[in-house]
């Protein structure tokens, strides 16, 4: 699309330097007394080379809007594709509210900077050199001041706009700050009112808007004379392209050497002014650098990045899997912390069994499941699935053998039968499916107490659900996702203790070829599984059945006493 901006813009630049020849001559003819036939001739040739200007300036616009557009919208695409495949780790180094500034903001700025940057790199030169060339004939005084304003207008802009990019910089960094916060006090609402805290979180949003006020006045100091410069320096060309005219003009005797002298005055100011136009559309081009090349670096840095996780391409279909999983001797880390978080971990679940995983608060359960779904790599040992690593499976493969519930789940604005059969782009499932899961989530009577059953609309993050209903449809989207391997996350946390009974009640029974690891802080959710995972300071110190470990683990042995003391 550029080949054709470039010729409408090489078709602009000629009829808007065709107007001043027909003004010259215009300008001519009335001094010596023309026929008005031939002024009105010539002036309607100037009308047309107008219209004709705009129209093209009009078409070449529509072309490079295009273009910025289309540009936008595939560095949207990129860097969206690019944050999905991000770990845990990679997410908290860019951290989540400067993630979707950069997708947001900084592709709009791109895309504003390119729409304006194309028109001023193609057409500034070509205006430039052919006005040159339009008044290299003319008298060296009037193009020794015009190059004497371009010098002076260019060289004032660059200083300042070098000055002004370390305010472009920390502007982007508020920014972030500013969306963090206003991101926290959004989603902490309820909080924020609970504790009477409205004026605490208040001061900190202050603080933030303050900082990018004072910025925003510091980069506004610097670049006030921007604003200024331009028209004082058309100005003074104007006047000095007069001036030296009058005194060429009163210092020459004869009458056609006077208006000759008056006319190509006329015609020269035009082209000055275009001269000086074009170079003042590179140096808007260049105050306005600094601001985008910001962005454009924070895009790139984004795109740029090398995932933490990353996975190997696929060489074939993915096979279905029979559910095994096996952690030998797995040590990890979180990034910038000094202590393991797993410390040689090593257990393994059969094909159909179930896993409960139980432990103090920080005991590292979370973990397993973390480093099962490869949120992050292991520092030793490895884990597996299905006798692989999972660091040697694709992407797709590792993720469709296994399906996950976590305690504080994400529902997504829109039915309840796109939030359960989430991802099903193929439409291999059926509404008897949903509702079967529903069924074994124990969420089925609510959802059918619902005014419109599977196409009750909810709100993003369930708002218009109870904390319970949430985690039973979460429940039921891994259930319904069909994988061998069934991750549950405390997600059973919010349930009463006659739901989740039956909740387990109804994996044992309707999923028992399926591998179930339940992460749980209640005994009653895991008491019946095939065995049980005790961590304690992310070491293993407890594995067996439920009567098992109440003899041999006595850190499993008081979860279970404390608890019984709570049931009473």
């Amino acid at each position: 699309m550029l080949v054709p901006v470039v010729v409408l813009v090489i078709f602009q630049v000629y009829l808007d330097l065709k107007i001043p020849e027909y003004m010259q001559s215009i300008t001519y003819a009335l001094q010596v007394g023309t026929t008005s036939a031939l002024i009105v001739e010539d002036g309607w040739k100037m009308i047309l080379c107008a219209l004709a200007s705009f129209a093209a300036s009009l078409c070449a616009g529509a072309l490079i809007a295009l273009i910025a557009s289309s540009l936008s919208r595939t560095l949207r695409n990129e860097l969206y594709s690019k944050v999905c495949g991000f770990s845990s780790e990679d997410v908290a180094h860019f951290s989540a509210a400067s993630l979707i500034t950069r997708v947001t903001g900084d592709v709009k700025e791109v895309q504003t900077f390119v729409s304006t940057a194309l028109q001023t790199l193609i057409k500034s030169p070509i205006l430039a050199v052919w006005a040159i060339a339009k008044i290299s004939g003319g008298g060296w005084e009037w193009t020794a001041v015009t190059a004497a304003s371009v010098i002076f207008l260019v060289s004032a802009i660059s200083l300042i706009t070098a000055l002004s990019v370390k305010y472009f910089r920390r502007a982007q960094v508020l920014t972030d700050s500013l969306n963090d916060e206003t991101r926290e006090s959004i989603l902490g609402s309820k909080v924020v009112r609970a504790y009477n805290a409205e004026d605490f979180q208040g001061h900190k949003f202050q603080k933030a808007s303050e900082d990018m006020l004072d910025n925003y006045m510091g980069l506004f100091h610097v670049r006030f004379a921007l604003f200024l410069l331009p028209p004082v320096v058309t100005n003074f060309l104007t006047m000095a392209i007069y001036w030296i005219g009058a005194v060429l003009i009163s210092g020459s005797g004869a009458e056609d050497v006077q208006m000759r002298l008056f006319s190509d005055m006329v015609a020269f100011s035009s082209y000055g002014l275009q001269v000086l136009g074009a170079f003042m559309l590179i140096a808007d081009f260049i105050k306005d650098y600094p601001h985008v090349v910001v962005s454009i670096r924070r895009v790139e840095d984004v795109l740029r990045w090398e995932p933490t996780v990353k996975y190997p391409d696929p060489e074939g279909p993915a096979g279905p899997g029979c559910g095994r999983v096996e952690f030998r001797n797995v040590t990890f880390r979180y990034p910038g912390t000094k202590r393991d978080s797993l410390s040689g971990v090593s257990f393994s679940v059969g094909e159909g069994q179930t896993l409960g995983i139980i432990g103090r608060t920080g005991s590292g359960k979370i973990t397993v499941a973390r480093l099962l779904l490869r949120n992050y790599d292991v520092d030793g040992g490895a884990v597996l699935v299905d006798g692989m690593d999972v660091r040697s499976y694709p992407h797709d493969d590792l993720r469709g053998r296994m399906a996950c519930a976590f305690q504080e789940p994400f529902i997504f604005s829109g039915t309840v039968r796109e939030n359960v059969d989430f991802g099903n782009q193929e439409g291999s499932r059926s509404d008897s499916d949903v509702w079967a899961s529903l069924g074994i989530a124990q969420a089925e009577e609510f959802v059918r107490a619902m005014p419109q059953g599977l196409d009750s609309v909810l709100l993003s993050g369930g708002k218009n659900l109870s904390g319970g209903q949430r985690q039973r449809l979460s429940i039921a989207r891994a259930v319904c996702k069909g994988s061998r391997i069934l991750i549950l996350d405390d997600s059973f946390s919010a349930l009463d203790m006659s739901t989740d009974a039956a909740l387990g009640r109804a994996l044992r029974e309707s999923l028992a070829d399926r591998t179930k690891i339940i992460i749980s802080q209640r005994v009653r959710s895991i008491i019946d599984a095939d065995e049980i995972l005790v961590l304690d300071g992310g070491r293993v110190v407890g594995l067996g059945t439920h009567e098992e470990l109440l003899g041999s683990c006595p850190v499993y042995a008081e979860i279970v006493r404390t608890q019984m003391e709570v049931w009473k």
